[in-house]
C-alpha cells in the first residue's frame, strides 16, 4: 500500500453517468491483484473530506490502471470532471484479492462487473489454455451492460446477460441464470461482485449446489484502512474479541460462508 499522486491519462464518458478513468500509477499496477481496490481523493479541497473507493478494473504493463464508476455523489462527480494530465492522490492497492483456480464462474451486477475483467485476464494468464471461465453479467438496462460486454468478448469470453428491463439478454434476475451455469460442473468456483441482496442470493444458490463461492462486498468506506470502522459486517463465527469483519481490511473479498447474511 502506498499513497502517491497518479497522473490522469484518460477520462471517458461511457454512458449517461458511467465513466472510465485511466491513471498512470506504476506502483499499483505492479502489485495489484484481482479484487483489490484503491481510494482516490476527489479534487484538491477538503470537500468532500473522505476518499472514494474504487475496484481495479484493469492493469497494464506500461504502469496504467483503470477504474469504472458511476458519477452519483459529489466526490464521483468531481472525479468525472477531471482533465487529462491532472494528478489524483491515490492509495493502493488495498484489501484482499480473489482466490483463483482454472474453472471459474464470474458473476457481476451493475458496477460490480468492474473488477471481474481484471480477474478474468489474470485467470487466463495464470492458467493458460486450461482456463475455463463462465461469465454472467447483469444490469438495469442495455446501456449499463454495453460498457463491459465488448471487453469480455475481446478476451474470448461470451458472457450470459440479464437486464431488469429486458433490453438485453434475459429479462429478469441474474440468479435465474446461475443454476444452469453451475449444472454438471461441481468443481467450478464462483466469484461474485455486486449489490448485497444479489450476493446473498448467489451465496444461497451456491450453498445448495455445493459450489465454493467468493463474494466481493460493496460497502461505504470512509478511510479504506480500517481506522474509521465504518464498513463492519457480521461474521458467521464471531470470536470474543471480534464480532465483525471490516470490509476494507479483511475483504473486500470473502468466502460467502464467512458472512452472516441478513434474514
Amino acid at each position: 500500500m502506498k499513497q502517491s499522486d497518479a497522473i490522469i491519462q484518460k477520462i471517458e464518458n461511457l454512458s449517461a453517468d458511467i465513466f472510465r478513468l485511466s491513471l498512470y500509477a506504476p506502483h499499483i499496477a505492479d502489485k495489484a491483484k484481482p479484487g483489490q481496490f484503491v481510494t482516490i481523493k476527489a479534487g484538491n479541497t477538503y470537500d468532500p473530506i473522505t476518499r472514494r473507493p474504487f475496484s481495479i478494473h484493469q492493469v497494464f504493463d506500461d504502469g496504467r490502471i483503470e477504474i469504472i464508476f458511476k458519477a452519483l455523489g459529489k466526490g464521483t462527480k468531481i472525479l468525472a470532471a477531471s482533465q487529462e494530465g491532472q494528478s489524483a492522490n491515490i492509495i493502493g492497492p488495498l484489501g484482499n484479492p480473489f482466490t483463483i483456480q482454472k474453472k471459474m464462474c464470474l458473476i457481476g451486477g451493475g458496477m460490480g462487473i468492474a473488477p471481474l475483467l481484471f480477474l478474468a485476464k489474470t485467470i487466463q494468464k495464470q492458467e493458460g489454455i486450461n482456463a475455463d471461465i463462465i461469465s454472467i453479467l447483469a444490469a438495469r438496462n442495455k446501456n449499463e451492460l454495453d460498457c463491459f460486454i465488448n471487453e469480455f468478448e475481446l478476451i474470448g469470453i461470451d458472457p450470459h446477460l440479464a437486464t431488469d428491463d429486458g433490453s438485453l439478454g434475459h429479462h429478469g434476475l441474474i440468479t435465474d441464470l446461475i443454476p444452469k451455469a453451475l449444472a454438471g460442473s461441481p468443481d467450478r468456483q464462483v466469484c461474485a461482485c455486486g449489490p448485497q441482496p444479489m450476493l446473498q442470493a448467489i451465496a444461497k444458490i451456491c450453498k445448495e449446489h455445493g459450489t465454493p463461492c467468493q463474494v466481493s462486498l460493496e460497502t461505504m468506506m470512509a478511510c479504506g484502512i480500517s481506522a474509521c470502522l465504518g464498513c463492519a459486517i457480521e461474521k458467521t463465527e464471531p470470536t470474543r474479541e471480534e464480532k465483525f469483519f471490516h470490509v476494507c481490511k479483511d475483504g473486500p473479498v470473502f468466502w460467502a460462508g464467512e458472512i452472516k447474511w441478513t434474514a
